[in-house]
């Protein structure tokens, strides 16, 4: 029994420290940028050795992929809970997913700013890559659902989601294309209508819908 208790400590130590390392960099990303930030940085605000930071990580940049991992895992389990709510039907899983999907909303505060600096493309880059990386199984379930109820009649419900998530999370992106509030929101009816198109649904049964999802969102 001491054995197990010691074990689980032990596993719970290196979590505790893998996350410590982690919420740091999340920060110091966040004030100084991420090129500017370096690994004695790190190391220094934790007050840790650099062979523990390199027990957990090869390099920065495998920090960051943890800091937007982390992020990410965040809204992949409140999208797996729209996916799996049996009284949505596909059109509303679709709409909630996509109203969800946004990865840098989740971050240390300060950290979205710096993302959008053009040093910081890297960081960007990478956020992007997590969405569609992410998130296109759990549409392509929801897709693929709705062509077994009728309700959709996609071709490629996999690659029609992959292209979708990469064209909305690009042009919705405001720091990629800075466009006013209302051209944005038309930006976002305009894909819905093409997703329809994708999904092989009547013109206007997930835009009329996708409107009021939209004003929600922006209000809350």
């Amino acid at each position: 029994m001491e054995e197990v208790e010691k074990k689980l400590r032990i596993v719970k130590e290196h979590d505790e420290r893998k996350n410590e390392i982690i919420e740091t960099a999340a920060r110091l990303f966040a004030m100084k940028g991420y090129e500017q930030c370096s690994v004695n940085d790190i190391l220094n605000a934790i007050g840790i050795a650099k062979g523990t930071f390199y027990h957990y990580f090869k390099s920065k940049e495998e920090v960051l992929d943890a800091v937007i991992g982390q992020a990410s895992g965040l809204i992949l389990e409140r999208v797996r809970e729209v996916v799996q709510n049996a009284d949505l039907s596909p059109e509303e899983k679709l709409l909630q997913i996509f109203l969800s999907m946004n990865v840098e909303d989740k971050m240390e505060e300060g950290l979205l700013e710096e993302m959008h600096r053009t040093e910081n493309a890297l960081m960007h880059q990478k956020s992007l890559v997590s969405i569609v990386t992410m998130m296109a199984p759990f549409l392509t379930r929801v897709v693929q659902e709705g062509n077994e109820k009728g309700v959709f009649h996609a071709d490629f419900p996999e690659q029609y989601m992959q292209i979708f998530l990469a064209a909305s999370s690009t042009l919705l992106d405001d720091g990629i294309f800075e466009v006013e509030r209302e051209k944005m929101q038309t930006m976002f009816l305009a894909l819905i209508s093409l997703l329809e198109k994708m999904l092989g649904v009547e013109s206007g049964s997930l835009s009329n819908k996708a409107e009021g999802y939209w004003q929600f969102k922006q209000e809350q």
